[in-house]
């Protein structure tokens, strides 16, 4: 065959391919699935949303592309619930505590000690509790497909003194999370502030607060102990991760391939369950080994805790979700 004759075999062949839609945008996906999350690449939420996209890509052969777009760089926290809404992305990760007066009940996992046990996240990602919250998003214009498990731990940073105890938070300023939560640190005299976690290490190193509080990973992979000296540990909350979808893309797409993203997401949400109760030993030596002096409180300490925090969040709770609240509360005692 002449070099002309294998070139026009080969035009040929590429005329014919698109034709039958064959060609060059048969490798593109048929539909873009856009992540917008917050959280740094060695978070442990934002590498299996990472691995969510490689599964979706292999179940749907490539009919899906998941887009992940972490550390805020393509919206910021607080813009992530509209911009889902309103379409300008198809989904998004949001931490359950940042909805804030949007949707008051979902903060109702961050009132401290009351559902971190391992047993009771399980229980309550197919519960009515979790159920009667997903009907709450989904009348704000998002529909949640996973609860991923954030953290069910969290750890108070600090640099004068470690925070055991109630009376060592008295005048402290310190990183709150929201409203609900921040009256618990109130009750013990703290001043606290209520920030994203991507805002909380430069708010540290400047002095514009004395004291952090992430979850324990995350104080490993936002570098907290690069800024702060001690580091008390405890099972004191229970954050996710809501994997929020625009329900009119979720709607349009083949039951196949939603099906496909939703099979993902379970695994997602199964990786982040914690296989025992308890601060994981290793996640504290971490922190130790790279400078901090971190420890975890002895469950009388937690009580201890939990009796100085607790009753003022839940009224608090309870005066801002009146009457809904109250049928929250009751589903999640019944996990």
């Amino acid at each position: 065959m002449t070099i002309f004759a294998t070139r026009f075999t080969r035009r040929t062949l590429v005329a014919a391919l698109a034709a039958l839609g064959m060609g060059g945008s048969a490798l593109a996906a048929d539909y873009t699935m856009r992540i917008s999350h917050q959280f740094p690449p060695a978070h442990h939420t934002a590498q299996s949303l990472d691995q969510l996209a490689k599964e979706v890509k292999e179940a749907t052969k490539g009919r899906v592309d998941v887009q992940i777009f972490g550390n805020a760089q393509l919206f910021k926290p607080a813009q992530n619930h509209p911009a889902v809404a309103s379409g300008k992305v198809e989904a998004a990760a949001i931490l359950s505590f940042q909805w804030g007066g949007t949707i008051p009940e979902m903060s109702v996992t961050i009132i401290p000690y009351l559902m971190t046990s391992v047993a009771k996240q399980k229980a309550f990602i197919t519960s009515d509790a979790a159920r009667q919250l997903d009907a709450k998003m989904l009348a704000k214009g998002v529909q949640n497909i996973a609860w991923i498990v954030d953290t069910n731990d969290g750890i108070f940073t600090s640099n004068s003194k470690p925070l055991v105890v109630p009376a060592d938070f008295a005048g402290v300023k310190i990183r709150g999370l929201n409203k609900l939560f921040d009256e618990g640190l109130l009750a013990m005299g703290a001043a606290p502030s209520a920030m994203p976690g991507s805002e909380v290490y430069q708010a540290l190193q400047t002095g514009v607060i004395d004291a952090g509080f992430t979850g324990v990973e995350a104080a490993n992979s936002r570098k907290f102990y690069e800024v702060q000296k001690y580091g008390v540990a405890s099972n004191i909350i229970l954050a996710y991760d809501n994997l929020v979808v625009n329900p009119a893309w979720w709607k349009s797409l083949p039951p196949d391939l939603r099906g496909a993203i939703q099979k993902a997401a379970d695994r997602a949400v199964q990786r982040s369950i914690r296989k025992t109760d308890g601060i994981p030993p290793e996640n504290i030596k971490v922190l130790n080994d790279k400078g901090m002096k971190a420890v975890a409180l002895t469950k009388a300490q937690e009580k201890v805790m939990a009796d100085a925090m607790q009753p003022a969040v839940k009224k608090d709770f309870l005066r801002a979700t009146a009457p809904d609240g109250v049928k929250l509360l009751e589903a999640i005692d019944r996990l």
